[in-house]
């Protein structure tokens, strides 16, 4: 049978996390000052005024260099547990594993073959 008054204190939880930045917006946009003017439209650079425009190019490539690295920084992160518990899983899992890797290896290949591990 189902019993939903187990589920009290997930429900609760679900509805204080999800009133606290609700109302951490609403208190800053009512507690916030307003002020327009040139002043709060120009860029801060540490309390030195600004010298040439503010809007910079950077290059597709850093970007795409950084999610290289989170994307496979992130897949490690997954095979640690597998690797903590190898001896216990058994040969399913070591294939199911062997398979990811195999996955991961192959979008290196392509990431590498598109150039998006070259720095220069």
């Amino acid at each position: 049978m189902f019993l939903l008054y187990e589920y009290y204190i997930f429900w609760a939880f679900i509805i204080i996390s999800s009133l606290i930045p609700i109302l951490a917006f609403l208190i800053s946009g009512v507690l916030a000052p307003i002020s327009k003017g040139p002043k709060k439209l120009s860029s801060y650079e540490s309390g030195i005024e600004p010298m040439g425009v503010a809007w910079l190019q950077f290059r597709i490539r850093y970007y795409m260099f950084a999610l290289v690295f989170v994307v496979f920084d992130v897949e490690m992160v997954f095979l640690y547990p597998w690797a903590m518990s190898f001896d216990v899983l058994g040969v399913s899992v070591f294939i199911e594993a062997l398979i990811f890797v195999l996955i991961l290896i192959v979008g290196l290949v392509y990431a590498w073959r598109k150039g998006a591990l070259e720095w220069s």
